[in-house]
């Protein structure tokens, strides 16, 4: 047995490069130097390997010149072993090794006459189930030769959390530019485990288990602010702080999208919230901000609860995400909105001076994620896993590779932030506006579920990437009606996992849904800057009307009914102030949880009874108990 796992061990490492740590000294970079520009024998990514570890070990492949006979091939591996290194496979009829060798023999091994070339032993990946089930990893090739791979590259996703644990390969090479802390704890790293496993959805790369928990932005920058403490709880303030030294930092770190994957109670209408109120100064300033939309989608006895939409998720300019549950399947024919994910109306209100309360009743989330058992990265001794040891996935014996399981639309948020990331490497000119109308209008609609269940539907990271790169970018200066495209309209549907979907076609307003082609051949006002995108649509005397200056000629309104399946948003009828919706009990006013206080999706604080809190919060832990991703171990943590 012990023989067999060595073996498998092997056969694992053959498909993974080793690591390396900063620093070389000159004499290293001119031997390679020399190396390549003589023949160019090795490999650009192996002398850069080699010039950041000259200390380290080296996974390669050597190839030999044609001319080279069997007594030459002989000699090299001779010389390998001379070398310190092991030739551990004959590949080519034997004119090609994989080798294992110190890099500091690198330039040696390529001066032998013998040797052809050398290069990495690379990686070859299977994809993950996130990046799988919301099509992110059929669009690494949708780039151009300015953009190169779609991955995020260069893109700054500031993640405002519980820290991130950066030692943990799932952000390696230096993914963590930045870090700074606003708890007073005086810590970025992530005793919670919060905030490591969000920013491993988001951007997370695919060095443990060959790139089974690849996340949806693995090139993309992380932006490490710091603003839910030790064991997962925080305040308002700490997020506003936050927020505001994102916006002074974006250009020294490309920051280009926010996620929040936290909520308070949503008391305030959002044009008093002072949560929602740094949101809107965020978006202004050109930020995509993608916040979770909370995890109270239902009772103790497991009925629909409308009306639970934290803060800042009530935030019309956010984008608002709700939790799908894809019962760990790739395709999504069979994917529904998780039980527990938050439903609107938003319900934050002010009260005129003759004290009556008016509430927002926005449509809200504006999408959902794959939220429910994913598995991303762990940080060692979190207090999450402490609390919970069934969510350890035990996938590696090594801290710097583990896995644990999470849900919640913390989990779910994450993946919108890290597509909004791809849409904007696509087309780096997009407004935030056009962001998040892209992501609704390519989304995938789920049968059964209305509009304050998953709002525009499930993200589809192929459809919007896709549709990003016919936008055209000279968008300064355009008016409505102007061409938004540089090509012909894109086919309007997506395959992934051989499941092919028709996307929903259209943008949700303030209380209704808009749709038609023309929101995509067309440039809309509530595209640019100064908008919102859900302005397009005004209310008058309970009668939803189109404005007739923000959006074209050629935009329908929606009577209420999703078009997918004809599930009606609230029987037909616009939910005013203290009417209930017919298939749920819309939550009572301002007594979900305590005024002031910031919650990750573990634990919730509110007027509810002890045992009640202890329910929902294990439900927001646990996930529904459905199939799930399954652990897929880390056979050969070589680094």
């Amino acid at each position: 047995m012990k023989a067999t796992k060595s073996v498998l061990a092997l056969l694992t490492a053959a498909f993974l490069v080793s690591s390396f740590l900063p620093g070389v000294s000159s004499g290293v970079r001119s031997v390679l130097a020399e190396s390549n520009s003589q023949g160019r024998r090795i490999s650009t990514d192996l002398a850069e390997a080699v010039s950041n570890s000259p200390d380290g070990v080296v996974r390669v492949i050597v190839d030999t010149k044609s001319s080279a006979n069997s007594t030459a091939y002989t000699h090299l591996m001779g010389r390998i072993g001379d070398l310190g290194g092991i030739a551990f496979r004959s590949l080519n009829s034997g004119k090609t090794a994989a080798v294992e060798i110190p890099a500091s023999a690198i330039s040696a091994l390529a001066d032998d006459n013998a040797v052809k070339y050398i290069s990495v032993d690379r990686n070859t990946q299977v994809t993950g189930h996130v990046e799988t089930t919301t099509g992110a990893s059929l669009v690494r090739n949708y780039g151009t030769t300015s953009t190169g791979t779609i991955d995020g590259h260069g893109i700054g996703i500031a993640v405002l959390d519980s820290g991130i644990y950066s030692a943990h390969h799932s952000f390696k090479e230096d993914r963590v530019v930045a870090s700074v802390d606003f708890t007073g704890e005086g810590r970025t790293d992530d005793p919670y485990g919060h905030g490591s496993f969000v920013a491993s959805v988001a951007a997370g790369n695919g060095n443990v288990s060959l790139g089974a928990y690849t996340g949806i932005a693995p090139g993309a920058n992380l932006i490490n602010v710091r603003v839910l403490n030790s064991l997962g709880a925080g305040s308002t303030s700490n997020a506003i702080a936050g927020v505001d030294w994102c916006i002074a930092n974006k250009a020294a770190y490309n920051i280009r999208v926010l996620n929040l994957s936290f909520g308070a109670t949503a008391v305030d209408s959002y044009v008093n919230d002072p949560l929602c109120q740094a949101v809107r100064r965020a978006f202004n300033a050109g930020l995509v901000v993608c916040v979770a939309a909370g995890n109270l989608g239902k009772d103790l006895s497991g009925n629909k609860i409308f009306g639970a939409i934290h803060s800042p998720g009530i935030e019309p300019s956010a984008i608002t995400v709700g939790a799908a549950n894809t019962l760990g399947t790739d395709s999504g024919a069979d994917d529904v909105v998780a039980s527990y994910s938050s439903r609107g109306p938003t319900r934050g209100y002010y009260t005129d001076g003759q004290g009556v309360k008016h509430f927002d009743n926005l449509v809200k989330p504006d999408l959902i994620a794959p939220g429910n058992k994913i598995l991303d990265c762990k940080a060692p001794g979190n207090e999450i896993v402490t609390a919970n040891p069934a969510l350890d996935a035990n996938v590696s014996s090594s801290i710097y590779r583990d896995m644990m399981y999470m849900s919640g639309t913390s989990m779910a948020t994450p993946a919108v932030a890290g597509a909004a990331a791809l849409l904007i490497q696509r087309n780096p000119n997009l407004t935030p506006n056009l962001v998040k109308a892209i992501l609704e209008y390519t989304a995938k609609p789920l049968s059964g579920f209305s509009n304050y269940e998953q709002g525009a539907g499930e993200l589809n990271v192929e459809g919007g990437v896709r549709l990003a790169g016919l936008i055209r970018t000279d968008l300064v200066g355009r008016t409505r009606g102007d061409s938004l495209l540089t090509a012909a309209a894109p086919t309007q549907t997506t395959t992934i996992a051989g499941y092919s979907f028709s996307w929903g076609g259209g943008v949700l307003q303030k209380w209704n849904f808009v749709y038609g082609s023309n929101l995509i051949l067309k440039y809309q006002g509530i595209y640019g800057t100064g908008v919102l995108l859900s302005d397009g649509v005004l209310l008058s005397d309970g009668v939803l009307l189109s404005d007739g200056v923000l959006l074209s000629d050629g935009v329908l309104l929606s009577d209420g009914v999703l078009l997918s399946d004809g599930v009606l948003l609230s029987d037909g009828v616009l939910l005013s102030d203290g009417v209930l919706l017919s298939d749920g009990v819309l939550l009572s006013d301002g007594v979900l949880l305590s005024d002031g206080v910031l919650l990750s999706d573990c634990y919730l604080i509110s007027l509810l009874s002890s045992s009640a809190q202890s329910t929902l919060a294990q439900s927001a832990v646990a996930g529904e108990e459905t199939d799930a991703m399954e652990p897929i171990p880390d056979l050969d943590p070589l680094y």
